[in-house]
This record gives structure tokens, sequence and C-alpha cells, in this order.
């Protein structure tokens, strides 16, 4: 042990919550494809291209990636059956009162408004796309933590998407107007540094 002076990289902490949502089945695309059929009725001109960089511009947070690492961290536990009792038994059977799964995408949530977490409240009771899948006990693997975890940042992809929405609305523009790498609504707004 270094004494607790050793300070991880954002490079490396990036790649391990980038291969651990790769290891347990979840793409970039995949959570993607729940912002745009999120997003899409209310933005004109809306691609996968700008979902797909929503999405990675919201994984590249610090917050997200511990959350994510912690989560996904304890499905895989609790899949080897590591956890003690009765922990092993809650996350094990997703335990309807247990609620520290979702405190912890809601957590994730909050520095992207209100709108995301309405947007998480919406994913975590309808589980649309990968979210029912993982929510769906097969195979022996447990997504206790991993599902609302990708809610989480499906929502905040999608507030993403809904704020910039709002910069194009006032420029008189649209999303067919942007680019993906214009996506970010912290960018390409007149007046504004980043």
């Amino acid at each position: 042990m270094d004494g607790g002076n050793f300070r991880v990289h954002s490079d490396e902490v990036a790649k391990a919550a980038h291969d651990a949502l790769e290891k347990r089945g979840v793409t970039i695309e995949g959570i993607a494809e729940i912002v745009f059929e999120m997003q899409e009725p209310y933005n004109e001109g809306l691609k996968m291209s700008h979902c797909i960089e929503s999405v990675e511009s919201v994984l590249k947070k610090r917050e997200m990636q511990h959350a994510l690492l912690v989560g996904i961290e304890l499905d895989v536990l609790a899949e080897q059956e590591k956890l003690s009792r009765p922990l092993q038994q809650i996350i094990d059977t997703d335990e309807g009162l247990f609620g520290v799964d979702e405190m912890i995408g809601l957590g994730a949530v909050l520095t992207y408004g209100s709108i995301a977490v309405t947007t998480f409240g919406h994913l975590d009771k309808n589980k649309v796309g990968v979210i029912k899948k993982l929510d769906t006990k097969t195979g022996g693997q447990v997504h206790t933590f991993l599902d609302d975890l990708v809610a989480s940042v499906a929502a905040c992809a999608s507030a993403r998407i809904a704020h910039r929405q709002r910069d194009l609305e006032e420029a008189g523009k649209d999303f067919k107007d942007i680019t993906a790498d214009q996506t970010a609504p912290e960018t390409h707004v007149e007046g504004t540094t980043t």
C-alpha cells in the first residue's frame, strides 16, 4: 500500500467503467437507443449519433464512473455468492424494499437537473430497452444495480439532449442543423465559454 497517496488516473477509471459495462453486455449504442426513444418525439432532426455522443459524454463524468464501478462490482460479487448474509439474499433477489440500487443511480443523475431525475424515475418504472433485459433474471446473472445505473446514464444523456434543444430553439435551429460533436449543451452556444 502507498499510505493513501496514490490517485488513480482518470483514464484508468474511465476505461474500467467502459470495460465493466462491456463485460456485462451493455453497449453505448444500447443506452443511446433508450435516449433516442425518450428524446426523438421532442427533438426534430435528432439522430442516433447525437444520442451516442451524449451517452459518451455522460460516461466521462467521474461520478457516473464511480457509480458504475461500485454497482457492477456488487452485482458480480452477488453472482459469485461472496456477500455476507443477509445482503447476499437481498441483492440476489433484488428485494423491492432494498432501494440502495436506485439511490446510487439517482445520486448520479442529480448533476443533470430535474429533467434527469424525472426521466430516471420513468425509466426505473417502465424498464425501457436494455434496462428491461437487465431487469429480467436469466442465466444466473445479477443486475440489481446495473439496470438502475443504465437508467441513470440514459436519463442523464436524455437531459443533455433536452438542454441542448432549448439552446437550439433560442437560436432558431434544431438537431438537424448540428453534428454529433455539437450536441453538448455546454459548447457551441453563443456567448459561452467552456
